[in-house]
């Protein structure tokens, strides 16, 4: 397994980062598949032992079932990870049992180092925005957890690029400790993340960690055209997928250009998918979420291989998002 140094941390972590949210699932998070503890710790163990050293949970999947069964299923191997966990803004049940307030920072951090059986945490990330607290007494309460040994760093997620920058702002300003990381959806489905977001985390080093690269299973390589609806599949058509959704001719145009590169290295469309995000700037690691090891060693296939430049120009221009005012003007990477 390569690794890649996580932002300015001097953290070596793994290209695939092993997502948990399926891991006792409840709720929503079922719809993406539970695993049991069992079924964890033999997923966890075949992570680690393969080379894969960074996980990704939250204290919001399944209520905190997800970092109790990874803390469970790393044991005495809990050195060999780098973990993230995750706290979010939602205010439920009760009106300060969520939020990025300093109280509720410091009793979330309590309750996820409780619940993964940890005494610190290596990536402590803001799940989302909280436009009801400052960002200045959100960042000081993370730069305290940090000076306390809870936390060795921060990072957000679902940022936009005015926020992900504020924030760095007013960090670097009071000399507290900033982001090194980004956790943001990004797939072929979905790369408008490309206009701000990327430009923003190459200009100031944050480390792009991509969730949902096959958007949602979508990029799996079991949707095709004029093929029925994949028995079991995780949505029961394209009109309602959530966060998800793609038109019909769009994901069947992608999914056509993958297999063609896909047939060219003899691997798998889901392979080819991760493979060309392993080849994008920016982007230091992949959140793979699998059901079984047998969904690992499938994924670990995409990183043994490298896409040629020509395979990732056809891919670009069967994915390309409409662009708007500015970006029809100028490539907000190249700037060309």
């Amino acid at each position: 397994m390569r690794m890649r140094f996580l932002g300015t941390t001097g953290i070596q972590v793994s290209e695939l980062c092993l997502g948990t949210a399926n891991f006792n699932a409840t709720g929503v998070y079922e719809k993406s598949g539970s695993i049991s503890q069992a079924e964890a710790n033999l997923v966890v163990g075949m992570a680690l032992d393969v080379g894969i050293n960074f996980f990704n949970t939250s204290e919001i999947y399944s209520d905190g079932n997800a970092e109790t069964a990874l803390g469970k299923a790393l044991g005495t191997r809990r050195k060999e990870a780098i973990i993230i966990t995750k706290v979010h803004p939602t205010r439920s049940p009760g009106p300060n049992d969520g939020g990025l307030s300093r109280k509720h920072l410091i009793e979330g951090c309590n309750a996820s180092l409780k619940r993964l059986n940890t005494d610190y945490i290596d990536l402590y990330q803001l799940h989302a925005f909280d436009p009801h607290t400052p960002l200045n007494v959100t960042l000081r309460a993370m730069d305290d957890l940090v000076r306390e040994g809870k936390v060795r760093h921060i990072g957000c997620s679902n940022f936009a690029a005015w926020q992900l920058m504020k924030a760095l702002a007013i960090s670097h300003d009071n000399r507290w400790e900033r982001f090194v990381s980004l956790e943001a959806m990004y797939s072929l489905i979905s790369r408008e993340l490309e206009f701000e977001l990327v430009p923003a985390c190459l200009d100031q080093n944050v480390a792009l960690l991509v969730f949902s690269p096959l958007h949602g299973g979508f990029l799996s390589g079991k949707y095709r055209r004029d093929l029925p609806w994949p028995k079991g599949a995780r949505f029961d058509s394209l009109n309602d997928p959530g966060p998800w959704t793609v038109e019909a001719e769009k994901l069947f145009t992608i999914v056509d250009a993958l297999d063609s590169v896909a047939a060219e290295h003899g691997v798998t469309v889901a392979q080819a998918a991760l493979n060309y995000l392993l080849r994008k700037p920016a982007v230091t690691s992949l959140i793979i979420g699998v059901r079984t090891s047998r969904h690992l060693e499938e994924n670990l296939k995409s990183t043994d291989w490298e896409m040629m430049p020509e395979e990732i120009s056809r891919l670009d221009a069967a994915s390309e998002p409409a662009r708007k005012y500015p970006y029809y003007i100028f490539d907000p990477i190249k700037g060309a």
